[in-house]
């Protein structure tokens, strides 16, 4: 028997990793038919059935290159080949969206990926993700000026609308992905989007190789372990704040002696998770508004509302913020 290729191994230990504690489950993988989704699903198919995990797949169909239709109508035959049950094509509209093409693109992605979860009862969804995608997340986040949850990049558990997101591929770099299809006799698809500088991501795929080549491979884990680091103390301190908002809060009011004492570490947190209980959309809630609020707490001078996302006024009534 020939020996298995380790990056096929590397793959499939870190599937077997994710789809562990979903035994007796049934799961999709979101498969674009590019070598990182690409060697994702092959490890599913892999290790799903030695554990009891029932998986589907789905490809997206964004519309915005010709011949996506046949593209992913030759992902979802593969699929169907390799055992998955359902493998399907999901079409989506991207134009008419608001922000660039690239956020219409990821929201019409996650939407279709959340809807076809939620009607096939799956514990959760695949992503393909790998260590590359995460060290340039966080270039994004430094060049966008983006703060603590910025930087610590994509976590590899998220929940959208009750659906489990999972990125199993977050410790594997794209060589090895790359490798594992080769070595499997897989052939990806070149999405033309990744090398086109008119995309964000493509441009900050091109720093990264700049980067490696000033710096050395490392830098690529150097990112992926800061991201690391960043999202545990983040989620340390947004524990905190969470204990701190439930005291200070009483439905639409916050205590103001309960945070002017906080560090702004903390106080920012309480008052961020404060707008996000009043029914401010977390999609829309930018830094200049909690500072906004920060300045109610901290910088109380008789000034008038915070007006919020989603047409919420936030006042200082005496010794604490009313939201309305």
């Amino acid at each position: 028997m020939a020996a298995l290729a380790p990056p096929v191994a590397a793959v499939r230990v870190a599937v077997r990793r994710a789809l562990a504690p979903l035994r007796g489950e049934h799961v999709l993988v979101a498969c674009s038919g590019g070598a990182d989704s690409l060697a994702l699903a092959a490890a599913t198919a892999f290790v799903a059935p030695r554990l009891d995990v029932r998986c589907g797949l789905v490809t997206v169909d964004h519309g915005l290159q010709p011949g996506s239709a046949e593209r992913a109508a030759q992902v979802v035959r593969w699929a169907s080949g390799e055992g998955f049950d359902p493998a399907l094509v999901a079409t989506v509209e991207v134009a008419g969206r608001a922000g660039g093409p690239e956020a219409a693109a990821r929201e019409a992605r996650y939407e279709a990926l959340v809807g076809f979860a939620q009607r096939a009862g799956a514990a959760a969804v695949l992503l393909g993700h790998t260590r590359d995608d995460q060290a340039e997340t966080v270039l994004l986040a430094l060049a966008r000026g983006a703060g603590p949850r910025g930087l610590a990049g994509m976590p590899p558990r998220r929940v959208v609308d009750g659906v489990a997101f999972l990125r199993p591929l977050l410790a594997i770099s794209r060589e090895q992905t790359r490798a594992a299809c080769a070595a499997l006799k897989l052939e990806p698809w070149q999405d033309p989007h990744n090398t086109d500088p008119a995309y964000a991501r493509a441009r900050v795929r091109d720093l990264l190789a700049s980067l490696v080549d000033t710096l050395g491979a490392g830098v690529v884990d150097n990112l992926a372990r800061t991201a690391a680091l960043v999202a545990e103390d983040t989620r340390a301190l947004d524990a905190l704040a969470a204990e701190i908002l439930a005291g200070a809060r009483d439905g639409a009011s916050l205590d103001v002696p309960a945070l002017v004492e906080l560090p702004a570490a903390l106080r920012t947190r309480v008052l961020h998770g404060f707008a996000l209980a009043v029914g401010a959309p977390g999609g829309a809630l930018g830094h200049r508004h909690v500072a906004a609020l920060d300045a109610l707490v901290t910088d109380w001078h008789g000034q008038g509302p915070v007006a919020l996302p989603g047409g919420i006024q936030v006042s200082r009534r005496g010794r604490r913020l009313l939201a309305g």
